[in-house]
């Protein structure tokens, strides 16, 4: 008897719980799981699957008095590790010297939209609820991220229903083809890691690079058109090591995807016309006037077309940095 009333009260607080997420709204599941990201101590073993391989990865996320400590591991292959201890972010590579820059976020493969922002994206995607899912054994509510504009990829994610952690993620283009998959294999959570990731603290890792003042302000280009959303960071200029020529560069994000404008003086090598798309990351080169345009990024060809054309020069020629 006791056995069946355990049963009938579990059964009971599971319905309760899926009726809850159920009245929940796609941006506030979102939200639920941007915190729990945050907040909770937790191991995820998954996957990434791209057209041309399969990368298996374990990414561990803890919270030890009040600092936030994460630690992605390549599972194959050369070591490689990346180590977010605050708002510190170390790289482990084979073939360079590890180090250290200051940034809220890791440039790796970690599961998308765990540290975004879902109200600031929200002007510009919209997040629709598209049902039930199963992943690494467990329920999940399926979530579709779809840029407003049409002119950005999207990502359909399964969070979990119980943990609010998100067990998966697909990159979607606009003929719904898939380029990327994140799939979870296996996930815990226990504050049992902090214990095991207090050691970051312990491990010696190169300071904080300090990098040079970006004196660069302005130049003689600019890009005229993005899509909305997307922000212009610093200008660029550098001279390139093999064949020497000199280029200027500009980063765009709208916090989920970018794409960088490359400038540089046209030669016999220049690109024109050329698009080139490989999984998520397209390649479009062109050349107006004396100027060869370049833009590369998470953006569909169309995107990336469109951004090039609205390239407008004051003058031409790429300056000596």
């Amino acid at each position: 008897m006791k056995k069946f009333l355990v049963s009938v009260v579990a059964l009971f607080s599971l319905s309760t719980s899926m009726a809850f997420a159920d009245d929940l709204s796609a941006e506030a599941l979102l939200l639920q799981m941007n915190r729990a990201s945050q907040e909770l101590n937790y191991e995820l073993s998954y996957i990434l699957i791209k057209k041309n391989g399969i990368e298996p990865l374990l990414y561990r996320h803890a919270v030890s008095e009040s600092e936030s400590l994460a630690h992605l591991i390549y599972l194959s292959g050369p070591v490689r590790e990346v180590i977010r201890r605050g708002s510190e972010v170390s790289y482990i590579e084979p073939g360079i010297e590890p180090f250290t820059i200051e940034s809220g976020q890791m440039v790796a493969p970690v599961i998308p939209l765990l540290n975004s922002n879902i109200q600031h994206l929200s002007h510009f995607y919209d997040y629709v609820k598209i049902g039930r899912g199963r992943e690494a054994g467990t329920s999940c509510l399926v979530v579709r991220v779809v840029p407003k504009d049409g002119l950005r990829y999207s990502y359909v994610l399964w969070v979990d229903e119980r943990s609010h952690l998100p067990l998966r993620a697909d990159l979607v283009d606009r003929d719904g083809e898939i380029l990327e998959q994140y799939r979870t294999i296996s996930y815990s959570v226990s504050d049992k890691l902090i214990a095991v990731m207090n050691n970051l603290k312990k491990v010696q890792l190169p300071g904080v690079l300090s990098l040079p003042e970006n004196k660069m302000k302005k130049s003689f280009w600019q890009v005229t058109w993005v899509p909305a959303g997307f922000v212009a960071k610093e200008l660029n200029r550098y001279r390139m090591a093999v064949t020497k020529k000199v280029v200027e560069s500009q980063l765009f994000s709208d916090g989920l995807f970018s794409f960088s404008v490359y400038i540089s003086d046209k030669d016999n090598y220049s690109l024109k016309n050329q698009l080139i798309r490989q999984g998520r990351r397209t390649l479009h080169s062109l050349v107006i006037g004396h100027n060869e345009i370049s833009v590369i990024g998470d953006i569909p060809p169309e995107t990336a077309k469109r951004i090039a054309k609205s390239v407008a020069f004051q003058k031409t020629g790429v300056k000596s940095p």
